[in-house]
C-alpha cells in the first residue's frame, strides 16, 4: 500500500472525517432542516392555492395514507384524458412526503445515510423548481409550470403569494442540494474509510473489486458494496497517482474553523446588521400564509357543523337586509407564560385575519428588494432598529394569538375534529424567525455596547464603521 504516497494520510484521515462529521452536526444539519422547512410551507402554500383556484382536485384518501418512510411519487407520462387527476393525486403524495420529512424525520449525520439521502434529493428535484418551464421535459415540472401561470390571476395578495412561494422553492432548491453534497462527501469518506478498516494488511496485487467485496461480506455481513466508492479507494491507494488523490480527499474533507472565520471579519456594518434582521422576521410571510389558509378552512368547518335550517334561514335574512357579513368571534383562552394565569379573550376572526393579511404583505416586502426595503435602506440606523423592534413585537402578538386560536379549533368541534388542520409545526417556525430576528437585535446591541465602551477606554475598534 503506498503510505509514503502522503506522509500520515491514514492517521490524518479518520481526524478530517470526525471532524467534517462534527461540522455537519452542529451546522448544516440544523440548516437543512429550516431549509427543507421552508421549502414544505413554500409548496404547501401553491398546493392550497391550486386546490381553491379549483385548478387541482383535493385528495379525499390524503389523511389516510400513513407514512413510515420517505416515498418518491410517481413521475413518468401523465394520461391526457386524467392529467388533472393524476397531477391531484402525486401533488397530494408529495405534500404529504414533505410534510412528513420535515415533521417526522430524523435528522441527524448517521441516520442521513447515502440512501436517505437520496431519496430527500429526489423529493426536492421532483419537481425542477430552479428552472420551472412548461416546456420542461419532465412531465410533472411541464404541467405544475401550466399550473401555477394559470393562477396567476385575483388579488394581489395571491399573487405575491404564488411569487414568494416560487422563488422560495427555487432558493431553498439551491440551499439544500449544497447541503446534501457536503453531506454525501461525508458518508463517501467515511465509508471509503471503513472499507480500508476491513481489508487492511491486503497485498497490492489482490486489491481488485472483487477481492474487496468478499472481504467486506466476511468482516460485515450485510453491508452495503458501493463499487464506485471501492475504486476510488483502488486508486487513492495503490495508483501512481495516490498522491495528488489523497491530497483532494483530505482537501474536501476541510471546514472553516471559527476562530478562522471570526478572525476573517473586518468591519460591521451596522445598518446591514439590522437589515439582515428585518429580513429575518421577513422570512414569517411564507409560513404565516400557510397558517392563513388553515384557518380559512378550520372556519369553513366549524361553519359547516352549525349550518342548521334556522342558522341558514337567519343567515339569508340578514343578506338580505345588510351587505355586511355576520361577525365571527371565537372566546380564546390565553395563558401567561410567567404567572400562569389564564385570561379569555374575545376575537374578531374577519379583522384579525384582515389584519394578518396585511402585515403578511408588509413582511414580504421585507425579503426582497422593492419599495418596502428601499425605503428601509433610506432610513437611518436608529429608525431602523425602532421598525425591527415594532416588527418582532407585532409578529409575537400574531403568534400568541395563533397559538391560542390552534386550541380553539382543536377543542371546539367534536364531530369534524379530524378536518382540523393544525398548525403547530408553522407556529413553531414562526418562532424560529422571531428567535432569529431577536438574537440578530441583541448581537447589535453588543455590538454598539463594545464600540462605546473601547470608545470611553480611549481605544479605537477595527469593528467601527
Amino acid at each position: 500500500m503506498a503510505d509514503s504516497a502522503v506522509p500520515g494520510f491514514l492517521d490524518i484521515l479518520p481526524h478530517a472525517i470526525l471532524a467534517k462529521k462534527e461540522w455537519l452536526e452542529k451546522t448544516e444539519i440544523p440548516r437543512l432542516k429550516e431549509e427543507l422547512r421552508l421549502f414544505q410551507v413554500s409548496f404547501s402554500v401553491l398546493y392550497h392555492i391550486f386546490i381553491k383556484k379549483k385548478l387541482i382536485n383535493e385528495d379525499p384518501y390524503k389523511q389516510d395514507n400513513k407514512i413510515t418512510e420517505l416515498e418518491i411519487p410517481e413521475s413518468g407520462p401523465l394520461n391526457e384524458a386524467r392529467r388533472k387527476e393524476q397531477i391531484s393525486v402525486r401533488l397530494a403524495g408529495y405534500d404529504s412526503q414533505l410534510d412528513f420529512l420535515v415533521n417526522f424525520y430524523q435528522f441527524r449525520v448517521d441516520y442521513l445515510n447515502l440512501g436517505r439521502i437520496r431519496k430527500i434529493l429526489g423529493l426536492v428535484r421532483y419537481i425542477e423548481w430552479t428552472t420551472l418551464s412548461a416546456d420542461s421535459k419532465s412531465a410533472n415540472t411541464k404541467i405544475v409550470a401550466e399550473i401555477a401561470n394559470s393562477s396567476k390571476t385575483g388579488d394581489h395578495v395571491t399573487l405575491n403569494m404564488i411569487g414568494e412561494s416560487l422563488t422560495r422553492l427555487a432558493q431553498c432548491t439551491a440551499s439544500v442540494m449544497g447541503i446534501l453534497r457536503e453531506l454525501t462527501a461525508y458518508h463517501k469518506e467515511n465509508y471509503k474509510l471503513a472499507v480500508r478498516g476491513a481489508i487492511r494488511g491486503m497485498p497490492e496485487s489482490e486489491a481488485n473489486a472483487a477481492n474487496i467485496r468478499k472481504k467486506i461480506t466476511a468482516v460485515a455481513p450485510g453491508a452495503p458494496f458501493y463499487q464506485e466508492l471501492v475504486e476510488e479507494v483502488i486508486k487513492e491507494d495503490y495508483s501512481a497517482d495516490s498522491r495528488r488523490l489523497r491530497e483532494a480527499v483530505l482537501k474536501s474533507l476541510q471546514v472553516v474553523a471559527p476562530a478562522a472565520a471570526k478572525s476573517a471579519k473586518a468591519k460591521v456594518d451596522y445598518k446591514d446588521m439590522l437589515l439582515d434582521g428585518i429580513r429575518s422576521i421577513g422570512t414569517a410571510a411564507t409560513v404565516l400564509t400557510e397558517i392563513a389558509l388553515k384557518i380559512d378552512d378550520n372556519e369553513a368547518t366549524l361553519a359547516e357543523e352549525k349550518r342548521g335550517f334556522w342558522v341558514k334561514l337567519k343567515k339569508l335574512i340578514m343578506s338580505m337586509v345588510s351587505s355586511e357579513p355576520e361577525a365571527v368571534i371565537y372566546e380564546l383562552t390565553f395563558t401567561d407564560p410567567v404567572k400562569g394565569i389564564q385570561t379569555r379573550e374575545q376575537l374578531n376572526l374577519r379583522q384579525f385575519r384582515a389584519d394578518l393579511e396585511r402585515r403578511i404583505k408588509i413582511l414580504m416586502g421585507m425579503t426582497r428588494q422593492g419599495p418596502v426595503m428601499n425605503k428601509l435602506k433610506a432610513m437611518q440606523e436608529d429608525q431602523i432598529l425602532g421598525y425591527l423592534e415594532r416588527t418582532i413585537r407585532d409578529v409575537q402578538n400574531y403568534y400568541r394569538t395563533l397559538v391560542s386560536l390552534d386550541e380553539y379549533f382543536k377543542s371546539a368541534t367534536v364531530e369534524s375534529r379530524d378536518k382540523i388542520k393544525g398548525i403547530k409545526p408553522e407556529l413553531s417556525t414562526v418562532k424560529n424567525c422571531i428567535v432569529k430576528a431577536n438574537q440578530i437585535q441583541y448581537d447589535y446591541s453588543a455590538a454598539k455596547e463594545e464600540v462605546e465602551q473601547l470608545k470611553r477606554l480611549g481605544i479605537s475598534s477595527t469593528h467601527d464603521s
